[in-house]
C-alpha cells in the first residue's frame, strides 16, 4: 500500500458531522430556501437578475466554492491505475454514457408525454423531459468521495472513477445532451451548452489540478499536504453546497409552494431512473463478481447526478424560471434522501459480494 493510499483510507475511514447529517442540512436548506423564497421574492429576483450570458454569477460562485476542494482532491495519475480493476470501471462507463441518459430521456418521455399527459400541458412537458436529459447525461462527480465513503468503498478507485467520469464529461456531456434534446424536438444553444461544460468541468479541473501540483511540488509529493489543504477548504464546501441549495429552492419556492403535486410528479421518472439505474449496475457487478469495495461506489456513480452542472445548463439554455431549470433542482431535492436510501442497501449487502 502506497503512503498515499495509506492516507486516504485513514480519511475514508471515519465520517465528519457533515456526512454523518448531510440528509438533515440539505433538508434544513431546502426548507429554508422555500420559505425565504416566499417570503422575499423580491430578493431572490434580484440575485436571479445577477447573470452574464446566460449564467448566473451567484450560482457559478456558490458552485465553484463547492466542487473546488473535491477537483484538488483527484488524482489524475490514478488514471494509470484503471487496469488493476477494469470490470467496475466497465460497468460503469457502460452504465453512465451508453444506457443513463437514454432511459432517462425515454423515462421523461414516457411519464410526461404518456402517464401524465393529462396533467401537464405539452409545451410544459417538453421543459421537464429537457431537465430529466440534462440529469441524466451528467454523471456524479462532487458527491461521489461522500457515497463511496459511506459506503466504505476503495478510495483508490474512486479516484479512478471520477477522473475517467470528468475527462469522459469533457467530450461526450454536450453531444449526447444535444441528440437527445433534438430527438425530442427542443432547440440547442451549443455555444451556451460549450460554455456551460467548461464553466463547471473544464476550468474547475484544470485550477484543482494546477493547486494540486503546486503543493504536490511544494511538499516533496506528499499527498497530506493536498489533504491537509481540502481539509481546511471543507466549511467552504459545505456552505457553499447548502447556499446553493437553498439558492435554488428560493428561485422555485413560490412554484413549489402553488404546485406541489408538479413536484412530485417531476420526481417520479427521477426516483424510478435512480433505483433502476442503481439495481442494474449493482446486479451488473454481482454478476461479475466484483468486491464489493468497488462495487458499491461502481453502482452509486453511475446512479448519482451531477446537479451542479445539470443545473448550470438548464439555466443557461433555458432560463431560471423555466421547467427544465425546476426539473433539475427536483433532482437536487431527489437526491440526497435516495442516495443515503442506496447506500444504506449497500450497506446491508455487502455480506452477498465477494471480500477480495
Amino acid at each position: 500500500m502506497t503512503a498515499a493510499t495509506a492516507d486516504i483510507d485513514a480519511r475514508a475511514a471515519g465520517l465528519g458531522l457533515f456526512e454523518k447529517w448531510l440528509s438533515v442540512w440539505v433538508g434544513g436548506a431546502i426548507l429554508a430556501g422555500i420559505a425565504l423564497g416566499n417570503v422575499a421574492p423580491e430578493l431572490f429576483a434580484s440575485l436571479a437578475a445577477i447573470e452574464y450570458a446566460s449564467v448566473n454569477l451567484v450560482v457559478a460562485v456558490l458552485i465553484w466554492a463547492m466542487i473546488f476542494p473535491m477537483m484538488v482532491a483527484v488524482d489524475f495519475g490514478a488514471v494509470r491505475r484503471v487496469g488493476d480493476k477494469p470490470k467496475g470501471l466497465i460497468i460503469t462507463l457502460v452504465v453512465n454514457w451508453l444506457i443513463k441518459p437514454f432511459t432517462m430521456a425515454a423515462l421523461g418521455v414516457l411519464f410526461f408525454e404518456v402517464v401524465f399527459a393529462d396533467l401537464i400541458a405539452p409545451a410544459d412537458a417538453q421543459q421537464y423531459i429537457a431537465g430529466l436529459i440534462l440529469l441524466g447525461a451528467a454523471p456524479c462527480t462532487a458527491m461521489v468521495f461522500v457515497w463511496s465513503q459511506l459506503t466504505k468503498g476503495d478510495p483508490a478507485y474512486t479516484l479512478v472513477q471520477v477522473a475517467a467520469n470528468d475527462l469522459i464529461m469533457i467530450v461526450a456531456f454536450a453531444p449526447i445532451v444535444a441528440l437527445l434534446l433534438g430527438v425530442t424536438d427542443i432547440a440547442v444553444p451549443w455555444e451556451t451548452l460549450l460554455l456551460s461544460v467548461a464553466l463547471y468541468v473544464v476550468v474547475p479541473l484544470a485550477a484543482g489540478a494546477l493547486v494540486r501540483h503546486r503543493l504536490l511540488a511544494t511538499h516533496g509529493g506528499d499527498e497530506a499536504a493536498v489533504s491537509e489543504f481540502t481539509g481546511r477548504l471543507k466549511p467552504l464546501s459545505i456552505i457553499g453546497l447548502l447556499l446553493t441549495v437553498l439558492l435554488l429552492f428560493g428561485f422555485q419556492a413560490e412554484t413549489i409552494v402553488a404546485r406541489p403535486l408538479l413536484i412530485v410528479l417531476i420526481a417520479a421518472p427521477i426516483i424510478v431512473q435512480s433505483y433502476g439505474i442503481f439495481l442494474i449496475a449493482y446486479g451488473w457487478a454481482k454478476a461479475w463478481k466484483v468486491p464489493h469495495a468497488v462495487a458499491a461506489p461502481c453502482a452509486l456513480i453511475g446512479t448519482s447526478n451531477f446537479f451542479e452542472l445539470a443545473v448550470a445548463v438548464a439555466i443557461g439554455l433555458f432560463g431560471l424560471g423555466s421547467g427544465a431549470a425546476l426539473a433539475t433542482v427536483v433532482g437536487v431535492l431527489v437526491e440526497v434522501p435516495v442516495m443515503l436510501s442506496l447506500v444504506a442497501i449497500a450497506n446491508r449487502t455487502r455480506s452477498s459480494f465477494a471480500a477480495g
